[in-house]
This record gives structure tokens, C-alpha cells and sequence, in this order.
């Protein structure tokens, strides 16, 4: 039942990317990483992990090359089922991921996973109360459920919902932005 309550709502909301131009997309995306980068507990963070966007998410390229210089910045890569995570040291040593294509760092695996200060997380959807919905894998959920750090999620307007679709597995985000 909330699977295909999930289902239904990521074709909604893909239908609604898709309607909007990938220049559109990145020019929307300043506003809400104007507003992160903004918030107390972003300047407070010294370890972060963003993510490095694929078309349809909220555009992180900039962000992330423009706050290596000024944090210590952690992306995930996929490998299997789970997210590994390393540091981002430039674009140079970004590579395309095997799963999905998406550029990930080149490097040694970070594993101080408990030094991170604040998670950046990108949804298909979330909601007034926090909650978030991702592709379905369970690839944030996972890490998220063991992770310390503050977690943020990021979207467009029409990503924040008054309420999605939710259960025990999906991890609620501390601020959602929009």
C-alpha cells in the first residue's frame, strides 16, 4: 500500500522535473543553496557531506567546488547497496560512478563517519513535518540511520509537500529547505 503510494508520487513529481528546463532548475537552485549556506548549522559545520547532483536535483556543482575550499566536503559514492564515503579534493579526480554514471571522488574512502557535522540530502519529495522520500533504494536511510550529524534536506517547491508517504525505514530530516 505505501509502496505504491511512493510509486505514485515519485512519477508526479518526476513528471513535474521534467517540465522545468535544467537552466531553470539551476537557477532555482542558487535561491535554496543561498539559504543553506545561510543557516546556523551550516556555518557551524566544519565536515559536510553534499552530494554531487545528478539533472533533475537540486544543482550542488558550484556549491560544492565553491565550499571545499572553506570545509572539509564528504560525497557519497555507490558501491552495491550502500553509500561509501570519500572526500572531494577537486574535479579533477571526480570519475563517473559504476551504478548510475553520477561523478564521485577517485580516492580512499573516508571513514570517520562520525566526524561529519551535517548531511545535505536530496529527495524526491518531502514534507511540512520533515519527512523524506527518496528513489527508492535506501541508499541515504542507511547511512542516515547511523549517522550523528544534522541532516538537511534540500528541494524545489513543488518537492515540499504538506505530507508524503513515510514509514519506520525513512529517516526524518532535522530542516528541510526549499
Amino acid at each position: 500500500m505505501i509502496d505504491t503510494e511512493k510509486n505514485a508520487l515519485r512519477k508526479k513529481i518526476k513528471a513535474l522535473k521534467a517540465k522545468i528546463s535544467f537552466e531553470e532548475k539551476k537557477s532555482r537552485s542558487k535561491n535554496i543553496l543561498l539559504k543553506l549556506e545561510q543557516n546556523q548549522i551550516f556555518i557551524n559545520a566544519d565536515t559536510v557531506m553534499l552530494y554531487w547532483s545528478m539533472t533533475d536535483e537540486v544543482f550542488t556543482h558550484d556549491f560544492v567546488i565553491k565550499w571545499a575550499y572553506k570545509k572539509k566536503i564528504i560525497l557519497p559514492s555507490v558501491a552495491g547497496d550502500e553509500l561509501i564515503l570519500k572526500k572531494f579534493t577537486g574535479t579533477k579526480n571526480l570519475i563517473a560512478g559504476d551504478r548510475y554514471g553520477i561523478l564521485e571522488p577517485d580516492g580512499e574512502t573516508f571513514n570517520n563517519k562520525n566526524n561529519i557535522d551535517l548531511i545535505v540530502v536530496p529527495g524526491v519529495a518531502f514534507d511540512k513535518h520533515n519527512n523524506r522520500m527518496g528513489r527508492g533504494k535506501a541508499y541515504y536511510d542507511k547511512l542516515l540511520k547511523t549517522s550523528k550529524a544534522k541532516k538537511i534536506g534540500i528541494c524545489f517547491n513543488f518537492q515540499l509537500l504538506e505530507k508524503i508517504p513515510h514509514d519506520k525505514y525513512d529517516i526524518r530530516m532535522d530542516l528541510v529547505i526549499s
